[in-house]
């Protein structure tokens, strides 16, 4: 890979450098012109040239020294889309997958899919069979694009080498514009593996977008009228960056907040207008439901709170719901539209105090988690799955990384778990797909390579991705994974036992080893059986400096109590 300057013959633009190498060199130079420092994969030599240009070539590889880009290989490539997409929710830049042609592509499937549900920046680069043989049936030939149409932004194919770096910088720049979401390019192998001279791709800015202020103004003169109003915080206030913006809008009109997704800790655990865990009384009982970044989805009740209006702020006109009625609806930057929120509130010559209706969720609040104690503390064998979190939630640093995989056990988190800092929560997110978990490890640990990273596993899901605990080992990634382990797939056998009165394969082994599966792999970890002992487990995970499993076998008899299904 060369680069060199040239000047612009009209003297106007000033010097553009030129990149020669191949379509590998110019595929990395467009990813870390935005900021990407770290490619997932898994090998295939489809895309050989994106590992040569990753770690600087054969000259680095023989010096000893780092290349421009962090390689990251995994066992499965939805584990490696899994990671890009995590990485690029935590460090807020858009990840970068790598994946091999034909099952390589068709792999990632699925956990492009959940990008695309989680509005997630990311660029996925496929292998794909060469031009020059295209039609012969080639190993993998495979039109790959059209699989990606619906659940991407863009999916297309790079048949020119001098083209690659621009339609790469041109990917991650749609990536990372509202709406955010994934985009698809392959290359066929004879393309990718030729050398081009280009202009070295530079990172275009994106303007942010103000809010109508008619729409700000129609929202400020609900919350000027209401008595008992709700702020929802959805994951793309910290997508977006405004988080300091959401929390200020908060305290400034002491509306209560109810926490969605990564939109968790922007309002920290223990803050007075915090009402999480009042969610239901909060709904219920609301005259004006705000929901901020994030759809009005199943996980909202798909935008009906009882007798409350309803507004609606996106980042993009495109996100605002179609489905639900809006009283208000309002559309930019996030930052922008809720200091605009924040100006218009305090503009206003009679500003209304919601303290009484903060002091009702305050009270249902400090209910909820009083009656939590019995389930937090429970002595029963096989150990209930709330023991597990009364056992965790105390250890747990302010800067703790929680991810959840799994359904009924990592739901009891979704309860109480109430992260104290913006930006350190991850699920699957709507799209409801297993398998996130080791993925989302993987990029935790990278990003946050000083804070805690607890993945919470259920047993069906370690199914998916558990393999890629080698991969923790070999990047020496220490992560602690905490199973409940109830033998069973129990979001399905339950709701079958209560439609038909029996159920069929919702069952799997008992009690399985799966702390030996990690220490097969290099790991450590240990089965518990007796609730007294997941303290002390869990203490000797953390202190480990190993990817480490607390396999917790659980009670299987126990279902989590949701009021929402999905359908």
């Amino acid at each position: 890979m060369t680069a060199t300057g040239t000047d612009d013959l009209a003297g106007f633009a000033g010097e553009q450098e030129q990149l020669e190498g191949h379509g590998g060199d110019h595929a990395v130079a467009a990813a870390l012109a935005h900021g990407v420092d770290t490619m997932f994969t898994l090998s295939g030599a489809h895309v050989f040239p994106l590992y040569d240009a990753a770690v600087g070539g054969k000259a680095a590889i023989d010096a000893g020294t780092p290349g421009p880009m962090r390689l990251v290989d995994v066992r499965h490539e939805q584990t490696a889309v899994f990671a890009a997409e995590g990485y690029a929710k935590l460090t807020r830049t858009p990840g970068l997958a790598v994946l091999t042609a034909g099952p390589g592509v068709t792999n990632g499937v699925s956990a492009v899919t959940t990008a695309h549900f989680n509005s997630t920046p990311l660029v996925v680069i496929g292998g794909r069979a060469p031009d020059y043989r295209w039609g012969s049936g080639a190993l993998q030939e495979l039109d790959q694009p059209p699989l990606f149409a619906g659940i991407t932004k863009s999916a297309g194919t790079i048949h020119d080498p001098a083209d690659i770096g621009a339609r790469v910088a041109d990917g991650f720049t749609l990536a990372g514009a509202p709406r955010r979401g994934p985009v698809f390019l392959d290359v066929p192998m004879d393309i990718l593996y030729s050398r081009a001279t280009s202009t070295l791709p530079v990172r275009a800015a994106v303007a942010p977008v103000d809010p109508d202020p008619a729409d700000v103004e129609q929202l400020v003169s609900l919350l000027a009228e209401s008595q008992r109003p709700v702020l929802v915080i959805g994951g793309e206030v910290w997508a977006d960056r405004a988080e300091h913006a959401a929390a200020e809008f908060a305290t400034t009109t002491g509306i209560p907040v109810v926490a969605n997704g990564m939109g968790r800790g922007v309002v920290p655990a223990g803050d007075p207008l915090l009402a999480t865990r009042a969610r239901s009384v909060a709904f219920s009982e609301a005259d004006l439901v705000i929901v901020v970044g994030t759809p009005l989805d199943f996980r909202l009740g798909y935008g009906v709170f009882g007798e409350a209006q309803v507004a609606h702020v996106v980042g993009s006109s495109e996100q605002l719901s179609r489905t639900a009625t809006l009283a208000a609806g309002a559309a930019g930057d996030l930052t922008r539209t809720l200091g605009a929120l924040r100006t218009g509130w305090e503009a206003l010559l009679r500003r209304p105090s919601y303290d009484e209706w903060a002091t009702r969720l305050g009270e249902a609040s400090a209910a909820a988690r009083a009656g939590d104690s019995d389930v937090l503390a429970s002595s029963a064998t096989p150990v209930h799955p709330g023991r597990i979190y009364g056992e965790l939630l105390p250890r747990l640093a302010d800067d703790a990384v929680v991810i959840g995989d799994g359904g009924d056990f990592v739901s009891f988190a979704g309860r109480y778990v109430e992260p104290r800092t913006a930006g350190c929560w991850l699920d699957p997110g709507p799209y409801g797909c297993l398998g996130t978990g080791l993925g989302y490890a993987i990029a935790a640990r990278l990003a946050r390579p000083s804070a805690q990273v607890v993945l919470l596993l259920g047993d069906g899901a370690a199914g998916m991705s558990l393999m890629d605990v080698d991969t923790l080992v070999r990047h020496r990634l220490p992560v602690v994974m905490v199973m409940g382990n109830n033998g069973i797939w129990a979001l399905e056998k339950h709701p079958m036992r209560f439609l038909y009165q029996y159920d069929v394969v919702a069952d799997l082994q008992q009690a399985t080893r799966y702390d030996e599966v990690v220490r097969a792999l290099g790991g450590a970890g240990e089965t518990v059986t007796d609730p007294a002992e997941v303290g002390p487990a869990l203490d000797r995970a953390f202190e480990a400096g190993v990817p480490y499993l607390v396999n917790v076998i659980t009670d299987p008899a126990v279902a989590y109590p949701r009021s929402t299904t999905g359908v």
